[in-house]
């Protein structure tokens, strides 16, 4: 039982609050910081405690959550974001900082930090890794495989797209999912600690000027093509000859600079022209590979080839769902623009990084922020398994059994385990990661150092269950 004077020491409520009463009949208590104690030069991050019902407190030093735990005062609750919950002690109405947490949409990745206004302190730092890209590439395959089947004219699921209307707002899925991540995210740390405020970035690319600095007015309302034809543009771009061996007068044919099953574009700064058997010796190649013996030819290419805008075309697209999303949570929003970030992290002397971003989104941003002792918590997003029953061949015909359900001898691809292999076996040690479970009980482990293959699962002990993400630590 948790009671008496030492309980503040380690939870940071007041004793006189706790005195000798029952924890369940605790009506006040004061959350209060603990000062002093030992310094470590090595980055450590603050652990996140809530009470027996699940009540956000303030965050402690890790020392303070060791001792918590050797004294089976309290209880691992998460282990990412890692979490503290205490044994048999409830708290009415607790006193706790108030937190705001901040955030830096991207398109790859999103940077997340929670800092206390007040003192300038971060308590806790993210880098949020979406997958939009392997969701479309998911997509493209299976539309891939329906059209090769339909045109062969054999068994194939018929086309629905013509009975189907889009509601207002739609967004393709590779963009939802990046919403829906942040949106997690967000409610996942509002549960074990007390968020007040939201500060979004709120930017806006402009991609015209991005591809011409110089221009203005009514070019706006004029694209690359204004006047042109494609085809008739790409010749006079192009100088009516092959881009790879400048032969002239010869049939000419639209070529993909980088090449569309690659992620390539129909952009106009992505095609080129070539002749038929350039072409066909390209393939998909990358242009890189096709022309390492013609570097200066590979140059004069890829400075007319301009780089693509997908990434930013997804930030514009999801700003203002991300933004109505985040506000339906109730949480007062505070917006920034991109300029306003970077003006906060250049002044405050801050290196580039996602996390620290997010830190110096918007006006509230306290002039000094304090950052020395945060490791950011690396998060991939990797979903909660595919839809698809089974794998096929490149003809769109079945070459596995259909898929079984995801529990295998009571684990689950994507749960945290750790396993304590013995040493006179052949993955002798410890090891500690996400896992991949298969039927047979021998399992995959990716751990800090590379994945560990054939583990059994009578080693294996759970330690989180699988939640759709991958966790690693920053090294500091």
């Amino acid at each position: 039982m948790l009671y008496g004077c030492r309980l503040n020491r380690f939870t940071r409520v007041s004793a006189s609050a706790c005195n000798v009463k029952p924890p369940l009949n605790i009506v006040e208590a004061t959350i209060t910081r603990v000062t002093g104690g030992s310094q470590r030069s090595k980055p450590l991050c603050t652990v996140f405690v809530v009470d027996t019902n699940k009540q956000p407190l303030n965050t402690i030093h890790p020392g303070e959550a060791r001792l918590l735990l050797n004294r089976g005062k309290a209880a691992v609750l998460k282990r990412y974001p890692f979490t503290l919950i205490l044994l048999k002690v409830a708290i009415n109405d607790p006193v706790v900082a108030e937190l705001r947490i901040k955030i830096d949409p991207g398109s790859k990745t999103t940077g997340i930090a929670i800092m206390h206004d007040a003192t300038g302190e971060v308590v806790f730092a993210a880098e949020l890794t979406h997958r939009g890209q392997q969701i479309k590439s998911g997509l493209d395959d299976r539309r891939n495989v329906r059209r090769g089947r339909r045109n062969r004219h054999t068994r194939y699921r018929k086309a629905r797209w013509q009975n189907r209307r889009r509601h207002q707002g739609w967004l393709p899925p590779s963009l939802q999912s990046r919403i829906a991540n942040v949106i997690t995210w967000v409610q996942r740390l509002a549960r074990v600690c007390h968020i007040t405020n939201i500060s979004m970035e709120l930017v806006r690319f402009d991609t015209q000027l991005m591809e011409n600095a110089e221009i203005s007015g009514v070019e706006y309302q004029q694209g690359t093509l204004a006047g042109y034809e494609v085809r008739e543009y790409l010749l006079e771009k192009w100088d009516r000859s092959c881009a790879y061996c400048s032969k002239k007068d010869i049939p000419l044919q639209v070529e993909h600079i980088h090449p569309r099953s690659n992620g390539g574009t129909n952009r106009i700064s992505n095609l080129c022209l070539a002749c038929e058997k350039c072409n066909l010796a390209k393939g998909t190649k990358d242009i890189r590979d096709f022309l390492k013996k013609k570097p200066e030819l590979l140059k004069s290419i890829l400075a007319q080839a301009k780089a693509p805008l997908k990434d930013t075309a997804a930030v514009n697209a999801t700003r203002w769902a991300l933004f109505e999303r985040l506000e339906a949570l109730g949480l007062p929003i505070e917006c920034g623009s991109g300029g306003l970030t970077k003006y906060n992290r250049t002044t405050r002397e801050l290196p580039k990084a996602h996390w620290l971003d997010a830190a110096c989104v918007g006006k509230s941003t306290p002039e000094q922020i304090e950052v020395t002792s945060i490791v950011p918590l690396l998060i991939t997003a990797y979903g909660h398994g595919c839809r698809q029953m089974c794998l096929m061949t490149k003809f769109g015909f079945p070459r596995t059994d259909p898929k079984e359900k995801h529990p295998k001898h009571g684990f689950k691809t994507g749960d945290i385990v750790k396993a304590v292999v013995p040493s006179h076996l052949k993955r002798a040690g410890t090891h500690t990661g996400r896992m991949s479970a298969k039927a047979s009980g021998s399992f995959t482990i990716a751990t800090k150092s590379g994945m560990v293959p054939d583990v059994g699962k009578n080693y294996c002990r759970k330690l989180q269950r699988a939640d759709g993400y991958g966790y690693s630590p920053r090294s500091a």
